[in-house]
């Protein structure tokens, strides 16, 4: 059952007070990139004011050169959670949105190298496209839900969330154990190989399974 109870969830792109991003959590890119598989999750945040929705586009900083798309299912929190089990973890999750992490891989690749935060590259604002509110009870299974991204028409992301390295409860359980998810807190669980750079003037479209489409032109700043 969702723990929405008598809150008004639809409205998290407003009243959240962060974006928990996860990241490395799909299989298949730790197999294209070679790497050890994580022993826990790759946790960083991300702002508020990075949010973005349908009728507005992407726009693209002037002091980045390479900026890439990333196709992810998100999880709304629905209330206040600390220290809790995977057991119970689903229990304080309102329901999803489809959305988009952007990167910029020109600053993360520098950050990474000497061992950065990688708040800039990550946190810029419309970096984190999203889609309406999708109620708990409308997701039959959060771990089988397929996710696809399209530049201009071409298929470059297509996925599964059923290869996720870290589940939707693995994932609270662990944040909630170094700070309080509260309602409204997105959670943005990673995304399957395919992310690449894209430029001005694009078209970026992207959904999950029959749930969201979101459509976005991007410009630059």
């Amino acid at each position: 059952m969702s723990c929405q109870n008598n809150q008004n969830l639809t409205n998290f792109i407003n009243d959240g007070k962060k974006i928990v991003g996860v990241a490395l959590n799909y299989m298949d890119v730790v197999k294209a990139r070679n790497v050890a598989v994580p022993t826990a999750p790759l946790v960083f945040l991300k702002p508020t004011t990075s949010y973005l929705q349908e009728g507005h586009p992407i726009v693209l900083p002037k002091v980045f050169t390479k900026v890439a798309y990333e196709v992810e299912l998100g999880v709304v929190i629905g209330k206040q959670c600390k220290n809790v089990s995977e057991a119970e973890a689903m229990k304080y999750v309102a329901g999803y949105c489809l959305a988009l992490d952007l990167t910029a891989q020109c600053n993360l690749v520098t950050a990474r190298a000497a061992g950065s935060p990688w708040t800039l590259g990550k946190g810029f604002d419309t970096s984190t496209p999203v889609s309406k509110f999708i109620p708990f009870d409308n997701v039959k299974d959060a771990h089988n839900l397929s996710l696809w991204l399209k530049v201009n028409g071409e298929v470059k992301q297509k996925g599964c969330t059923a290869d996720l390295i870290f589940k939707v409860p693995a994932i609270i359980s662990y944040v909630s154990q170094y700070m309080t998810l509260e309602p409204n807190d997105l959670i943005l669980t990673g995304t399957p190989n395919g992310s690449d750079a894209f430029k001005a003037g694009d078209v970026i479209e992207c959904g999950m399974a029959d749930l969201a489409t979101m459509k976005f032109q991007v410009c630059a700043e």
